[in-house]
């Protein structure tokens, strides 16, 4: 018999969470999504009377679903609770701790396809040149995340792991590493190189003072930033732009998909620089064009 002593804190819960990692190559914000989610999960199975894996039955997981329909969570949400209850279960079953895989007969709820929120060029251009002089500490720093967040489509994490010799400015690229820390090439653009090696050149000597390290960006007491702290910089200057919306660093990401695919990039070009395991991820893009360019019709067109 397995069981768990406390739903928070389940011995084959800490195990699992180490396969993703070790074993499966999911990135640290996937995995500490998953065990959020399992957690509630187990909490509710305990609440239903079960502590033993073994005895875990398909309708925990239909009446936990219920409950998170119930609370007003979202078919996102859900699903991607589903997701990670279904990927534990597979574990348990792998290693012998559950007879079967008790989510394979649960159908995950219906999402609807939201497309991801653009910002116009102008807006974009408003927002790279915020940073000033004469109001922020750091100024140099802050257009070059701007600029490398537009020019390449990293994600914010992303951004925070570069190190000075992941960019090489005689290639005009820079190597990212990913989600499974996959490694890949992207282009970048010329501008966005020189707003980095103005940044090395003048806020960095002076952040990088509190101890040496080859990270990027680093922060003011000279540790490389977290992800939280880009989302908090972008942030920062999309209120000093004034640009509505909730806009982050991923709504970057997700212009320079936009920008590429509506000049006439190849989708599985797009697909290899933003890092898509899948290219239907990356095909969201075409719809986030052609409803760009309908918006547009519908303007200029008198029949429109």
């Amino acid at each position: 018999m397995v069981s768990w002593r406390h739903p928070e804190n389940p011995v084959q819960l800490r195990g699992f969470l180490d396969y993703l990692q070790a074993e499966c190559g999911l990135s640290p914000n996937t995995t500490k999504a998953y065990q959020h989610d399992l957690r509630k999960y187990l909490a509710f199975a305990a609440s239903c009377g079960t502590t033993e894996l073994s005895k875990l039955a398909p309708r925990h997981m239909e009446g936990f679903m219920r409950q998170e329909k119930k609370a007003g969570f979202s078919p996102s949400t859900i699903a991607r609770e589903l997701a990670a209850v279904r990927t534990f279960c597979r574990y348990l079953v792998l290693h012998g701790l559950l007879g079967r895989d008790i989510c394979s007969g649960i159908e995950s709820p219906k999402k609807w396809q939201r497309l991801p929120t653009v910002i116009d060029d102008p807006a974009a251009r408003e927002l790279l040149n915020a940073p000033d002089a004469e109001q922020d500490a750091f100024p140099a720093r802050d257009r070059a995340i701007l600029a490398l967040l537009y020019a390449t489509g990293m994600r914010a994490s992303e951004l925070a792991s570069l190190t000075i010799p992941d960019v090489n400015h005689n290639l005009g690229v820079i190597r990212v590493l990913g989600k499974g820390n996959k490694e890949r090439i992207v282009p970048a653009a010329a501008e966005s190189l020189e707003a980095v090696r103005r940044y090395v050149e003048s806020d960095r000597p002076t952040l990088s003072q509190a101890g040496r390290t080859d990270t990027l960006f680093l922060s003011r007491s000279g540790r490389g930033l977290l992800r939280e702290d880009v989302f908090r910089i972008v942030r920062k200057y999309v209120r000093r732009a004034a640009i509505r919306g909730r806009i982050s660093p991923h709504t970057l990401r997700h212009c320079f998909a936009t920008q590429l695919l509506s000049h006439g990039a190849d989708l599985r070009a797009v697909q290899e620089m933003l890092g898509h395991a899948d290219i239907a991820t990356t095909q969201i893009y075409t719809h986030v064009d052609a409803a760009r360019l309908k918006a547009v019709h519908k303007k200029f067109h008198p029949r429109g």
